[in-house]
Parts: structure tokens; C-alpha cells; sequence
């Protein structure tokens, strides 16, 4: 594995292995990377992936060089690509981390590259690292992954959270997954078919007050403004939020989970965030700095 590029890469073996190291490493964050370079470089704007990948390296002992806004403060601005852009910057590092706007994007870096590429989000594409996190979330969580029943709710035409997780529960026995959108967000075809390949049970609901009852995890995602047109999005938005009112129908020994930022699909009272156990968003976050720590040991130092 000298990329990570998308979930369909990692098998279940691959996964625990994660899950062990970044167990390990939440205890003792040893100097493993040490004079070890990390570059990260996002054309979208990021809060967690980018500070928890560097917050990662850090940690290990490495040191990060990074631009947060390369769409407008880099090379890009002049018209440079982004293969002449990670050849030159693989001279100065040891692994990328890359966020792009473009689909496709993360692959044609890997492909330029000399040091092992991450993709941190390829426009609707993929986002595996944050695919790894969510597993590993509802793994530490639940105690199992297996036989779990997760609903996905929001917009699962342009999330690539959503379509990086599923292609990772299908790796995993008796999983049944409820989709929850508007009509004009619906969940892609192929990633139906895929789940279909894999025996992957899934329906679509529009009631989100009836699902909440009867999943193990709801997994909540924002209407995606920036990727849509603007009668799309006052065609989606507000239709599925969790609140005071609908809070309690979630299990006692389920979870809330959701990639991040939330904005007014949950509007729940920072009490309950920070005391009801079922509001597990934030413990998500967190473990995305050990998954992503385990992940650079393995292929900075660990790579074949």
C-alpha cells in the first residue's frame, strides 16, 4: 500500500491491524517519525482533516511544511497543474496529504509522485482516511462492526464520506444500511451496485423519525451548499434534523455520529453534546488523530 487513495484498498485484516496501532499509539505517541517530513497541501478549505493529519505527524516526532489555501496561494493561481505541483513537492517530503475540488485528482497525484500520496477528499469522490476514522469509531463504540445497522442521512449524492464508509462496511458480515435523503440527494447508483455485489442489505426512507428507532448508528451529514445549485439546495435543506424533539427516539445504546461541520441538521443543546453518551460526533473527530497517526507510521516508515 504506498497510496491511500480510496476505501476499496483496505481489507479487513488491513483495518484491525489500523485499529491495534492506533490504540497503541493513542498511549504512546513514541518519536517513530523523527526527521520525517510531512507536506500537506488542500485546495479546499479543511479544519479537521488538515490540523489532525499534521496534529498526527507532529505527535510522531516529524515536522509538516503545508499550504492551507492552494487554490488561490499556490502555483495553482498561475496555472501550474497538479502533477508539476506534487513532482516538485515529493522532493521535499516524505508523504502528501492532498485535498482537491476535482474528482480524479488524488489518483493523477499519486501517479506524479515519488512518496507515498494521501487523499484527503477528491471533490464527490472519496475520502478514505475519514472513512477509516468513522470504521474505527463505531468499532471502539459498538464493540463490533458486524451485524451493525447504520443509517446515512442527508446529502449522499455529493458526500464522500458517506461513499468512502459503505465501500468499507461492505468488507463486513450482516450490515444494513437505511438511506435518508431528499429526493434530489439521493445515494449514486454505483455505490448501490456495489453494496448489492457485497450482500449489503439497504433500503431508502424518507421518515427519519422512524429509522432513528431501529439503527445502531445514524450517521448524519450537512446539505452540501458549495457543490450544488442553489434551488437544489433550498430543495434539501432542513428537510432531516436531529433535535430536542426527536433526540430521545435514538436507542439508548446507539450512536450519533457526523464527519464534521455540523451546521443546522443537528441543533441539539451543548449539554446533551457533552453528556449524553450517545452523541459520539466529537469522540469521532478525536479519533481521526490516531487513525491518521497509524496510518503515516505505516507508510512513511513501514512502506514496501
Amino acid at each position: 500500500m504506498k497510496h491511500v487513495l480510496e476505501s476499496q484498498q483496505f481489507t479487513k485484516e488491513i483495518l484491525y491491524d489500523l485499529f491495534k496501532k492506533a490504540d497503541s499509539l493513542k498511549e504512546n505517541s513514541e518519536k517513530l517519525l523523527e526527521n520525517k517530513i510531512l507536506a500537506t497541501i488542500f485546495y479546499e478549505p479543511s479544519t479537521r482533516t488538515r490540523l489532525s493529519f499534521e496534529s498526527a505527524m507532529l505527535k510522531l516526532g516529524g515536522r509538516v511544511i503545508s499550504t492551507e489555501n492552494a487554490k488561490e496561494f499556490s502555483s495553482a493561481v498561475k496555472g501550474e497543474s497538479v502533477r508539476d505541483t506534487i513532482k516538485v513537492i515529493a522532493a521535499y517530503a516524505d508523504c502528501i496529504v492532498i485535498r482537491h475540488y476535482e474528482e480524479g485528482s488524488a489518483k493523477e497525484a499519486a501517479e506524479a509522485s515519488s512518496v507515498p500520496v494521501i487523499n484527503a477528499g477528491d471533490g464527490k469522490g472519496q475520502h478514505p482516511t475519514q472513512a477509516l476514522l468513522d470504521i474505527y469509531t463505531i468499532h471502539k463504540e459498538l464493540e463490533r462492526i458486524d451485524g451493525i445497522k447504520i443509517a446515512m442521512v442527508g446529502d449522499l449524492l455529493s458526500g464522500r464520506t458517506v461513499r468512502s464508509l459503505c465501500y468499507l462496511l461492505g468488507k463486513f458480515k450482516d450490515i444494513e444500511i437505511v438511506f435518508v435523503s431528499p429526493d434530489n440527494l439521493k445515494m449514486k447508483d454505483d455505490i448501490k451496485e456495489y453494496l448489492n455485489k457485497h450482500n449489503i442489505k439497504f433500503r431508502e426512507e424518507n421518515d427519519l423519525n422512524k429509522i432513528l428507532q431501529e439503527v445502531d448508528v445514524v450517521y448524519m451529514t450537512r446539505i452540501q451548499k458549495e457543490r450544488m445549485s442553489q434551488n437544489d439546495y433550498e430543495n434539501a435543506k432542513g428537510k432531516f434534523i436531529i433535535n430536542e424533539k426527536n433526540f430521545n427516539l435514538v436507542n439508548k445504546n446507539s450512536i450519533i455520529m457526523h464527519p464534521l461541520p455540523h451546521v443546522e441538521e443537528i441543533e441539539l443543546p451543548m449539554e446533551i453534546e457533552e453528556n449524553d453518551k450517545r452523541v459520539a460526533y466529537f469522540r469521532q473527530a478525536e479519533n481521526g488523530l490516531y487513525i491518521r497517526m497509524a496510518l503515516l507510521n505505516i507508510l512513511i516508515n513501514e512502506k514496501r
